[in-house]
């Protein structure tokens, strides 16, 4: 099976970049030049769906969903709880639509946010791509979203990966049952508060990673900084010995 993509590094080297660089303008703040320039493909309210301009990757099409009208309107960690289950029910409307359309092998939906999350634009914003011939469960296992729970409710649970990925600090999210998809968004704000505020304030980085899985839907916050050359080197996943910790903390921060 097919997982590597083609990358092309000419259009690439034409993407702005807006973190820590005050002299590029911020594209997405410019709606009157994205609608006049741009493919809209679906808005509501300060939430819109766009065709990325810079399409990257061969056999892929990927599209830009832009969370604020502003790039000081906060973030997933700090969005008031309507706000952010507006926007987590719109995201994920239109990344099943996409998935279901039956036009792509699969259909990659995450954030980077922070720069050490590989992304170049500071405005808050996820990624949905349509990708023709790769299938990004390929390497994702049912083990993967296995963990410590720190806290579920009937058809939603959030742990505490005990087999990550990457290695490290990542929160599962876990949702059986669609109705309770406000909590799946909850639990999403905590896991990035926490990152960002009681774990990683030295590099404030994060990836959030959706999955469609056997119908179901699953998600993964991971922290972010330099990368392990275990990992990069030889795919060594690392695993805290205090993962115990990490959770009782967890608790008693959100859930006590």
């Amino acid at each position: 099976m097919n997982t590597y993509m083609r990358f092309r590094t000419s259009i690439a080297r034409e993407k702005p970049t807006t973190h820590g660089n005050t002299d590029t303008a911020c594209p997405f703040c410019d709606r009157e030049t994205i609608r006049r320039e741009g493919v809209v493909i679906s808005e509501q309210g300060p939430f819109m769906l766009i065709e990325n301009k810079f399409q990257t990757l061969e056999k892929a099409y990927q599209m830009v969903l832009v969370e604020t009208f502003t790039c000081e309107e906060g973030d997933i960690s700090t969005y008031s709880s309507d706000y952010l289950h507006d926007l987590m029910r719109f995201a994920v409307t239109q990344w099943l639509a996409m998935e279901q359309s039956g036009k792509y092998r699969s259909v990659a939906f995450f954030k980077n946010h922070g720069i050490h999350a590989g992304g170049s634009i500071y405005h808050p914003h996820m990624q949905i791509v349509g990708l023709v011939d790769v299938d990004y469960r390929a390497h994702v296992q049912a083990e993967h979203f296995i963990g410590l729970v720190i806290d579920s409710m009937p058809g939603v649970e959030l742990n505490l990966s005990s087999c990550p990925l990457s290695g490290f600090t990542e929160f599962n999210v876990l949702l059986d049952d669609f109705a309770q998809l406000n909590i799946m968004a909850d639990y999403i704000q905590k896991s990035a508060h926490f990152i960002l505020t009681h774990m990683n304030r030295r590099f404030s980085s994060y990836n959030l990673f959706l999955y469609f899985m056997e119908g179901k839907i699953r998600a993964k916050m991971i922290l972010r900084a330099p990368a392990s050359p275990y990992f990069m080197g030889y795919s060594i996943v690392q695993i805290p010995n205090n993962q115990q910790e990490v959770v009782d903390r967890f608790q008693s921060l959100y859930f006590n």
